[in-house]
């Protein structure tokens, strides 16, 4: 576990956004990236009868569908104890294999840093 001290303040904020997102719309879980020129995209889980996206995954197509290039940083607010596959995948797509997740509880408390790839 990685106290959220631990990560810069950009990376602080993104988690921020992501916990306030589930918190909002009272979601499983809430997700925020940041693309190659500091903007930050902010989404919940998505699960609707014909379409089903994880909080993270949005978050990255909100990213494409506004013009980002590439991803800085990832982070997801959630349960598990890790960040899915293809939450992964969808990071690396974008960001590339480098690109960080970083994965927090819903207390906010990094659980866990890891690359997309």
């Amino acid at each position: 576990m990685t106290e959220s001290t631990d990560l810069t303040a950009e990376d602080r904020k993104i988690v921020t956004l992501a916990r306030s997102a589930r918190a909002r719309n009272g979601v499983a879980e809430g997700a925020a990236v940041r693309d190659e020129t500091g903007r930050t995209y902010v989404a919940g889980t998505v699960a609707l009868d014909s379409l089903k996206l994880s909080a993270l995954q949005t978050a990255v197509a909100m990213a494409v569908a506004s013009g980002a290039q590439s991803l800085e940083a990832a982070a997801v607010v959630t349960e598990a104890e890790g960040a899915a596959d293809a939450d992964r995948a969808a990071v690396a797509d974008l960001g590339g294999a480098g690109t960080p997740v970083i994965v927090a509880g819903t207390d906010g408390v990094v659980k866990v840093s890891v690359t997309a790839g």
